[in-house]
């Protein structure tokens, strides 16, 4: 992607800066060039030298000097042998990181070219066993960063739930509010499920999109807002994506595989039974919050790339909610509005 003079300027001097801070010698610099950005603002770029290459992040400007969310989870993650990618320099202030390059494949990009259920299964299986490693991470006060002490409770759902309906039913579909606080109390006996512990750290968006691989193997990305949450949080938004579908026969084995390894790392984890009912309420919740972000940038950015993935997300709402008879009401009320509308 081009760029224009001055971006090319400020985001060159700034990895010069780190050239020399890094004392890389005799760096030549072959090329800068903008990558395609997720759904946040943040910015990426490329700068290949010498033969080899960094990414460079542009975020907010950072009051702190050394630290910052992504810094701070990183460094936590890597000590706990989480495979995320390496940071070499920053400049906070300026809200700059100059980050290992992972490459371009992500996992979504590589199951577009699977040619079996095996080699998909192959694909998943190491994500997976990347997520277990998430479970075993520390969770008391005083053993991890103090970003990590924020919890999915009630409040923070309800507040998803909240988002969601007004930028999707609301400004998206334009349904009245009397409908759409109707729906709103439909979705209680979710929350008041899915808020309940054990709890551990999650990533908060573990999906195709924010799994890199690279020659080293899956790299996560993207885990700056994670935070204490249920075990099926992340989970379900690796195994219910808005961006693929996953063949059913894949899913129940790395369900299986996920919980096996689970219970020695978490032993108080529910039975199965009650696990797998707690992963379907997740599972509804996870997909109507993407719903309402794909709405939201939609709705600020005038971003399209997105809206293709709601009607995906709806129909496995749908098929989900099937299979628990006390969620009839819930799913009457959600999708005689979707479908009017």
């Amino acid at each position: 992607m081009k760029l224009e003079v001055s971006e090319r300027l400020f985001v060159e001097q700034l990895f010069f800066n780190s050239m020399e801070k890094l004392d890389i010698p005799s760096t030549k610099l072959k090329s800068i060039e903008r990558l395609t950005g997720d759904a946040s603002t943040r910015r990426y770029y490329r700068a290949k030298y010498n033969g080899s290459s960094f990414v460079i992040c542009l975020d907010q400007p950072s009051k702190d000097k050394t630290e910052n969310d992504f810094v701070t989870l990183q460094s936590f993650l890597h000590e706990n042998k989480v495979s995320v990618p390496q940071i070499f320099d920053r400049d906070l202030p300026k809200g700059y990181l100059l980050e290992e390059d992972l490459g371009d494949q992500t996992l979504l990009k590589e199951l577009g070219a699977v040619d079996s259920i095996q080699s998909e299964y192959n694909l998943y299986k190491p994500a997976i066993d990347e997520l277990v490693k998430f479970a075993s991470l520390p969770k008391t006060k005083d053993l991890i960063p103090a970003c990590l002490d924020r919890y999915f409770d009630k409040e923070k759902y309800q507040f998803e739930i909240d988002f969601s309906l007004k930028y999707f039913f609301k400004l998206f579909l334009e349904i009245e509010d009397e409908a759409i606080e109707k729906t709103n109390k439909l979705f209680s006996p979710i929350i008041d499920t899915i808020s309940q512990g054990p709890f551990i750290v999650t990533h908060r968006d573990y999906h195709s999109r924010n799994l890199m691989l690279s020659d080293s193997g899956h790299k996560v990305i993207d885990f700056q807002d994670a935070r204490l949450g249920i075990a099926q949080y992340d989970l379900t938004s690796l195994l219910e994506d808005c961006y693929y579908f996953i063949n059913p026969q894949n899913k129940e084995k790395l369900i299986a595989d996920y919980y096996s390894a689970l219970k020695n790392e978490l032993p108080e984890i529910a039975a199965e039974e009650s696990f797998a009912r707690t992963y379907d309420y997740m599972a509804i919740e996870r997909l109507f919050k993407a719903i309402g972000s794909f709405s939201y940038i939609y709705h600020h950015r005038k971003d399209v790339r997105y809206l293709k993935y709601i009607g995906f997300a709806m129909e496995k709402i749908k098929k989900i909610s099937f299979k628990h008879t006390e969620l009839k009401d819930f799913r009457k009320n959600l999708f005689s509005l979707y479908y009017e509308y």
